[in-house]
This record gives structure tokens, sequence and C-alpha cells, in this order.
């Protein structure tokens, strides 16, 4: 494997990203260098607009720790946004990237948004993502899944399996029997001349007795969503090494498709790419974290458009305290609160830029209203 570390450009010599459109480059495998989500989706999203239509591409990458919600999923009914800081900590503008400012010197989660399908899941350092990108004559959902199941049993994981949501689990024998655990899922995206099918594989993540606390949103009994709710299952750890786990991926796409060598992406080199830095600002931008939410209703009580029976509010909320919020793209389209005057104040408001709900109802019920939304009071 080479490295393609090569600052300040120099005469002659080749970025990675110059090979990727070349129509001669059938196989091309790519390992980036950065723990920076938005930068490594945004590498994934060039390799997948320019990479020449007949290549065969994986691209494997480690994500400093976040929590990473798909396309048209809800941040506040999947992610409990309290435990998570908000991306703008980390945003900075790009002429002032160095390795000082990178956002993997932090211990904070960040709160992504993918431009692919599917669940919610969370990253660190301790998982691997893949990705592969095809012609779309030759995609499958299980294809690329069985080739990482060829991989881990190549590595000595011999119960892992693709089931029948083309995710990757693992059977271990028990006192009590065999439990199946997800070790890795799937999420793809599809246009007319490519295809994409990335997951992300749990290694060692050290977090992994906390990951359920960041994927439980407080909010979600009150939520009435009409976009992608995640499927919750149990989950473990492999027990691999992240060099070994990308050889044997490596390896096995290699048996696949041909042997190609392993370049290596370095963060600094992506940023010199005007299509990688366009795609950047986008996901990072709070517009789309939030703003791509499908509309969802948020309601204390029981209503003509969500009858369920919700949760007793807290005791300590005075009586009577009702909340209706009606909203599509984090946009507030009418909302409600007892004794709020007045009564329009919150229509028009976007949910993710409100610091606090006490100035619109005072007391314990917007403290409430703070923990559901993910402020701190």
């Amino acid at each position: 494997m080479r490295s393609c570390t090569r600052l300040p450009k120099l005469p002659g010599v080749r970025f990675f990203s110059e090979g990727v459109s070349q129509p001669s480059n059938k196989v091309q495998v790519y390992i980036s260098k950065s723990r920076d989500p938005w930068l490594n989706l945004s590498i994934e999203h060039f390799l997948l607009q320019k990479s020449a239509p007949e290549s065969t591409v994986l691209f494997l990458y480690t994500n400093r720790p976040c929590v990473v919600i798909g396309r048209n999923q809800n941040p506040w009914l999947e992610v409990n946004l309290g435990l998570v800081n908000s991306p703008g900590s980390f945003k900075r503008e790009l002429e002032q990237w160095t390795d000082k400012t990178s956002p993997g010197e932090s211990s904070d989660v960040l709160l992504v948004r993918r431009r692919s399908g599917g669940g919610t899941v969370f990253h660190d350092e301790g998982n691997v993502n893949y990705s592969v990108i095809c012609p779309p004559e030759v995609f499958d959902r299980d294809r690329h899944a069985e080739m990482v199941v060829r991989a881990l049993r190549s590595l000595g994981v011999e119960t892992a399996r693709v089931n029948e949501r083309h995710d990757i689990v693992l059977d271990v024998d028990g006192s009590s029997g065999s439990e199946t655990y997800k070790i890795s899922g799937s999420a793809y995206k599809l246009t007319r001349l490519r295809s994409l099918h990335h997951g992300t594989c749990l290694l060692s993540s050290p977090n992994l007795p906390n990951i359920g606390q960041y994927l439980r949103s407080p909010a979600a009994p009150y939520i009435m969503a009409r976009g992608v709710e995640s499927v919750r299952s149990k989950i473990r750890n492999v027990e691999l090494e992240t060099s070994d786990f990308e050889e044997a991926v490596v390896a096995e796409f290699g048996s696949m498709y041909g042997n190609a060598d392993a370049e290596f992406i370095d963060e600094n080199e992506a940023f010199q790419n005007q299509i990688i830095q366009k795609g950047f600002k986008e996901i990072i931008d709070d517009k789309w974290t939030y703003e791509q939410t499908p509309r969802f209703l948020f309601s204390t009580h029981s209503n003509a458009e969500d009858e369920r029976i919700k949760p007793a509010l807290p005791d300590e909320i005075p009586k009577p305290f009702e909340v209706l919020i009606d909203a599509r793209h984090g946009e507030i389209l009418s909302g409600g609160i007892t004794d709020m005057s007045p009564t329009n104040a919150l229509n028009g408001a976007h949910i993710h830029t409100i610091q606090d709900w006490r100035q619109y109802t005072e007391g314990a019920g917007g403290e409430w209203l703070n923990r559901m939304f993910g402020i701190k009071s």
C-alpha cells in the first residue's frame, strides 16, 4: 500500500482524485487517513460522482466518535441530542484548516447526516466503514456484505453471516443457547450510472456500553414521524484490529475484481479538491443536518393526528400543560404551548435554532422541553 501524502503539489505528481475518473482505472482502492466524518463522507460522495462508470471502487475509513443519521431520518426522534454536542462547535473555515484544528482532538460526539438512506449508527475509532461503488448492473444488496463476511471468516470470525435484512450478524453460543448480534449494518445510494453500498463493522469499539444512550431520544414517545425509523438490534464487537480487517477486506475485494494498490488519502490533500470542499460545506451545515428532516408531530397528549397515549409528564410541571408542534424540514408550521403568548409565537421558528424553550413557557415546562430537544438549561 502506498501513501498519497504529497503537499504541496509538485509538477508531474498525480493526486488520488486525478485518477478516479480515468476509464482505464477499472479497480480502485482507497483508505482515508482522516477521522473527520464530514470529510470522509465528502470523499465518498466524490468517488460516487466522479469514478469511471465501469469501475469498481473500495473506500475504507474510520471516523472519530459521532452519531450518523440517514438522509431521511429525524434527529429529534433518533438521537439523544442532549448528549451530542452541536456540530457547530467543530466548524471551521476551510482556509483555516490545519492539523491543530482537527476535530479528532476533541472528545465530544458529533451529529452527522449522511447522503444515503438507512438507520442511525454510532461511529468511533473502534469500527471501520467500508464503501463499494460499482455499476448498477452488478449491484446486489448482499454482494458486498458477503465480501465482508468472507474477510471476517478469514480472520477467524467463523459465525459471521448476512441476515435477511442485509445486515452482518454474529451467532454466539452462550449458557442459555445461541444469541445473534448485529456487527454491521448497511445503507445504499443508487444513481443512474453508479451504485453505492456502505456499512460499518464493529471491531473493538471502547464505547460499546454507551452507544445505546446516544441512540435513545427522550422525545421519541411524543413524536409521530414520517421519516425512516431505525431498527434496534443487540450489538457487539468482533475483537479485531483495524489494520487486519482492512487488509482482509482489500484482499477479498481484489479476489472479486482484480488486485489494485491501495492509496492512502491525506485529509489536506482531499481538501485541495474543490468538489470535495463543496460537499464538505454542504453536509457540515446545520441546514443539512436538521432541515432535511421530514414532517413530524410533537405532542404531549392524544389528538386527531396522533391518538397514542403519551407518557405522563413530570410531576413538577404545573397542570394543565400541553404542547402540540407540527414541523417540516425543522421549521414549525404551527405550534402551541399552554398559556404561551402570543399563541402563534412558535410559527416559522426552526427548532434547532431555539436556544431556550423557557422563552416560550417558564419554569419546569420550559426545562422539560429543553431536555426533549437537547438543550442544556
